[in-house]
Protein backbone atom coordinates (compact mmCIF):
# COMPACT_ATOMS: atom_id res chain seq x y z
CA UNK A 1 0.00 0.00 0.00
CA UNK A 2 1.20 3.49 -0.85
CA UNK A 3 -0.14 6.06 1.60
CA UNK A 4 -1.13 9.06 -0.50
CA UNK A 5 -4.14 10.68 1.19
CA UNK A 6 -2.50 13.58 2.98
CA UNK A 7 -3.16 17.21 2.10
CA UNK A 8 0.53 18.09 2.03
CA UNK A 9 -0.01 21.30 3.95
CA UNK A 10 3.71 21.91 4.50
CA UNK A 11 4.23 21.65 0.76
CA UNK A 12 1.89 24.54 -0.03
CA UNK A 13 1.43 26.37 -2.32
CA UNK A 14 2.50 23.48 -4.59
CA UNK A 15 -0.15 21.15 -3.18
CA UNK A 16 -3.02 23.59 -3.57
CA UNK A 17 -3.48 22.33 -7.12
CA UNK A 18 -1.42 19.09 -7.17
CA UNK A 19 -1.52 16.19 -4.69
CA UNK A 20 1.87 15.70 -3.07
CA UNK A 21 2.55 12.21 -4.56
CA UNK A 22 2.31 13.73 -8.05
CA UNK A 23 4.86 16.48 -7.40
CA UNK A 24 7.90 15.89 -9.56
CA UNK A 25 11.58 15.38 -8.78
CA UNK A 26 14.10 14.41 -11.41
CA UNK A 27 11.42 14.76 -14.09
CA UNK A 28 9.17 12.14 -12.51
CA UNK A 29 6.29 12.09 -10.01
CA UNK A 30 7.35 11.01 -6.52
CA UNK A 31 4.88 8.13 -6.52
CA UNK A 32 6.26 6.85 -9.83
CA UNK A 33 9.53 5.93 -8.15
CA UNK A 34 7.63 3.73 -5.70
CA UNK A 35 5.65 2.00 -8.42
CA UNK A 36 8.81 1.27 -10.41
CA UNK A 37 10.59 -0.09 -7.32
CA UNK A 38 7.63 -2.30 -6.47
CA UNK A 39 7.52 -3.74 -9.96
CA UNK A 40 11.25 -4.49 -9.89
CA UNK A 41 10.77 -6.22 -6.56
CA UNK A 42 8.12 -8.47 -8.07
CA UNK A 43 5.10 -6.84 -6.45
CA UNK A 44 2.32 -6.44 -9.00
CA UNK A 45 -0.74 -5.60 -6.86
CA UNK A 46 -0.72 -2.14 -5.29
CA UNK A 47 -3.32 -0.26 -3.25
CA UNK A 48 -3.19 3.54 -3.16
CA UNK A 49 -5.40 5.50 -0.77
CA UNK A 50 -6.26 9.05 -1.64
CA UNK A 51 -8.43 11.96 -0.57
CA UNK A 52 -7.10 15.44 -1.38
CA UNK A 53 -7.21 15.88 -5.18
CA UNK A 54 -7.41 12.11 -5.45
CA UNK A 55 -9.03 12.23 -8.88
CA UNK A 56 -5.75 13.56 -10.24
CA UNK A 57 -3.92 10.52 -8.88
CA UNK A 58 -6.34 8.13 -10.58
CA UNK A 59 -6.26 10.09 -13.83
CA UNK A 60 -2.46 10.10 -13.87
CA UNK A 61 -1.77 6.53 -12.79
CA UNK A 62 -4.85 4.80 -14.13
CA UNK A 63 -4.95 1.04 -13.72
CA UNK A 64 -1.17 0.87 -13.38
CA UNK A 65 -0.67 -0.73 -16.79
CA UNK A 66 1.97 1.83 -17.75
CA UNK A 67 4.03 0.63 -14.77
CA UNK A 68 3.44 -3.07 -15.35
CA UNK A 69 1.37 -3.42 -12.19
CA UNK A 70 -2.29 -3.41 -11.13
CA UNK A 71 -3.43 -0.47 -9.01
CA UNK A 72 -6.46 -0.53 -6.74
CA UNK A 73 -7.70 2.66 -5.11
CA UNK A 74 -9.04 3.20 -1.61
CA UNK A 75 -11.03 6.43 -1.83
CA UNK A 76 -11.37 8.28 1.45
CA UNK A 77 -13.15 11.50 0.51
CA UNK A 78 -12.20 13.27 3.72
CA UNK A 79 -8.62 12.27 4.62
CA UNK A 80 -8.30 9.62 7.31
CA UNK A 81 -5.23 9.35 9.51
CA UNK A 82 -2.63 6.72 8.55
CA UNK A 83 -3.98 3.84 10.63
CA UNK A 84 -7.56 4.64 9.66
CA UNK A 85 -6.62 4.67 6.00
CA UNK A 86 -4.96 1.29 6.33
CA UNK A 87 -7.96 -0.19 8.15
CA UNK A 88 -10.31 0.97 5.40
CA UNK A 89 -8.03 -0.53 2.76
CA UNK A 90 -7.46 -3.84 4.61
CA UNK A 91 -9.97 -5.82 2.52
CA UNK A 92 -7.82 -4.98 -0.51
CA UNK A 93 -4.51 -5.67 1.26
CA UNK A 94 -4.68 -8.94 3.17
CA UNK A 95 -6.41 -12.19 2.25
CA UNK A 96 -6.29 -15.92 2.90
CA UNK A 97 -2.91 -16.17 1.17
CA UNK A 98 -1.04 -13.64 3.29
CA UNK A 99 -1.77 -11.50 6.33
CA UNK A 100 1.29 -9.35 5.65
CA UNK A 101 1.48 -6.29 3.42
CA UNK A 102 4.03 -3.63 2.56
CA UNK A 103 3.21 -0.01 3.43
CA UNK A 104 5.12 2.96 2.03
CA UNK A 105 4.63 6.67 2.63
CA UNK A 106 3.90 8.34 -0.70
CA UNK A 107 6.03 11.39 0.07
CA UNK A 108 9.45 9.80 0.51
CA UNK A 109 12.27 8.87 -1.86
CA UNK A 110 14.78 6.12 -1.12
CA UNK A 111 17.13 3.65 -2.74
CA UNK A 112 16.15 0.98 -0.19
CA UNK A 113 15.94 -2.49 -1.75
CA UNK A 114 12.41 -3.65 -0.98
CA UNK A 115 13.36 -7.27 -1.66
CA UNK A 116 15.26 -7.17 1.64
CA UNK A 117 12.01 -7.13 3.58
CA UNK A 118 11.10 -10.58 4.92
CA UNK A 119 8.11 -11.02 7.27
CA UNK A 120 9.34 -11.89 10.78
CA UNK A 121 7.91 -14.97 12.45
CA UNK A 122 7.86 -13.46 15.94
CA UNK A 123 6.53 -9.93 15.39
CA UNK A 124 3.61 -8.00 13.95
CA UNK A 125 5.63 -5.33 12.14
CA UNK A 126 9.02 -4.75 10.52
CA UNK A 127 10.03 -1.10 10.14
CA UNK A 128 12.91 0.26 8.10
CA UNK A 129 14.88 2.87 10.04
CA UNK A 130 17.76 5.12 9.04
CA UNK A 131 20.13 7.78 10.39
CA UNK A 132 18.50 10.93 11.72
CA UNK A 133 18.35 13.82 9.25
CA UNK A 134 19.10 17.40 10.32
CA UNK A 135 15.36 18.17 10.47
CA UNK A 136 14.67 15.31 12.88
CA UNK A 137 17.77 14.90 15.09
CA UNK A 138 15.91 13.26 17.97
CA UNK A 139 14.90 10.22 15.90
CA UNK A 140 11.88 7.98 16.47
CA UNK A 141 12.81 4.52 17.77
CA UNK A 142 15.74 2.66 19.31
CA UNK A 143 16.98 -0.48 17.53
CA UNK A 144 18.60 -2.97 19.91
CA UNK A 145 21.06 -5.78 19.24
CA UNK A 146 18.23 -8.30 18.95
CA UNK A 147 16.64 -6.33 16.10
CA UNK A 148 13.73 -5.07 18.21
CA UNK A 149 12.50 -1.51 18.13
CA UNK A 150 11.55 0.35 21.29
CA UNK A 151 10.20 3.78 22.15
CA UNK A 152 13.17 4.63 24.35
CA UNK A 153 16.89 4.08 24.05
CA UNK A 154 20.24 5.85 23.90
CA UNK A 155 20.51 6.05 20.13
CA UNK A 156 17.24 6.56 18.30
CA UNK A 157 16.90 6.22 14.54
CA UNK A 158 14.34 7.69 12.15
CA UNK A 159 11.46 5.67 10.71
CA UNK A 160 11.65 5.82 6.92
CA UNK A 161 7.96 5.29 6.24
CA UNK A 162 8.69 1.83 4.77
CA UNK A 163 7.29 -1.14 6.67
CA UNK A 164 5.89 -4.64 6.58
CA UNK A 165 2.70 -4.84 8.64
CA UNK A 166 0.53 -7.74 9.80
CA UNK A 167 -3.22 -7.31 9.79
CA UNK A 168 -3.23 -8.44 13.45
CA UNK A 169 -2.02 -4.92 14.34
CA UNK A 170 -5.40 -3.52 13.32
CA UNK A 171 -7.68 -6.14 14.88
CA UNK A 172 -10.84 -4.58 16.25
CA UNK A 173 -10.07 -1.12 14.86
CA UNK A 174 -12.20 1.00 12.52
CA UNK A 175 -11.22 3.57 9.93
CA UNK A 176 -11.37 6.12 12.75
CA UNK A 177 -8.33 4.49 14.36
CA UNK A 178 -6.24 7.63 14.00
CA UNK A 179 -2.51 7.64 13.39
CA UNK A 180 -0.28 4.61 12.95
CA UNK A 181 2.37 5.80 15.42
CA UNK A 182 0.52 5.00 18.66
CA UNK A 183 -0.42 1.55 17.37
CA UNK A 184 3.20 0.78 16.55
CA UNK A 185 4.40 2.12 19.91
CA UNK A 186 1.92 -0.08 21.76
CA UNK A 187 3.15 -3.11 19.81
CA UNK A 188 6.74 -2.14 20.66
CA UNK A 189 5.85 -2.17 24.35
CA UNK A 190 4.95 -5.83 23.86
CA UNK A 191 8.14 -6.65 21.94
CA UNK A 192 6.27 -7.16 18.67
CA UNK A 193 8.06 -4.74 16.31
CA UNK A 194 11.31 -5.53 14.52
CA UNK A 195 13.59 -3.01 12.86
CA UNK A 196 15.84 -3.08 9.81
CA UNK A 197 18.58 -0.47 9.44
CA UNK A 198 19.02 1.24 6.07
CA UNK A 199 22.40 2.89 5.54
CA UNK A 200 21.64 4.20 2.06
CA UNK A 201 19.79 7.17 0.67
CA UNK A 202 16.47 8.42 1.96
CA UNK A 203 14.57 11.69 1.70
CA UNK A 204 11.33 12.67 3.40
CA UNK A 205 10.01 15.25 0.93
CA UNK A 206 8.16 17.46 3.38
CA UNK A 207 8.75 20.99 2.12
CA UNK A 208 9.17 22.76 -1.23
CA UNK A 209 12.82 23.31 -0.37
CA UNK A 210 13.47 19.60 0.14
CA UNK A 211 11.59 18.79 -3.05
CA UNK A 212 13.77 21.24 -4.95
CA UNK A 213 16.93 19.78 -3.39
CA UNK A 214 15.87 16.24 -4.34
CA UNK A 215 15.03 17.39 -7.86
CA UNK A 216 18.51 18.85 -8.29
CA UNK A 217 20.22 15.80 -6.87
CA UNK A 218 18.26 13.37 -9.05
CA UNK A 219 18.90 15.53 -12.09
CA UNK A 220 22.65 15.36 -11.41
CA UNK A 221 22.66 11.75 -10.21
CA UNK A 222 23.85 12.63 -6.72
CA UNK A 223 20.84 11.84 -4.55
CA UNK A 224 22.25 11.43 -1.09
CA UNK A 225 20.44 13.76 1.29
CA UNK A 226 18.08 13.15 4.18
CA UNK A 227 14.98 15.06 5.16
CA UNK A 228 12.23 14.71 7.75
CA UNK A 229 8.72 16.05 7.40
Amino acid sequence: MILAAGKGERMRPLTLTTPKPLLQAGGKALISYHLEHLRRTGIHEVVINHAWLGDQIEETLGSGEQFGISIHYSREGSPLETAGGIVRALPLLADDVSDWFLAINGDIWSDFDLSGLVPPTDADALLVVTDNPPHHPQGDFHLNDQGLLSNDGPHKLTFTGISLLHRHLFKGLTDQAGKLGPILRDAMNHGRVKGLYHSGQWVDVGTPERLQALDQKLAHGTSGSHGKN
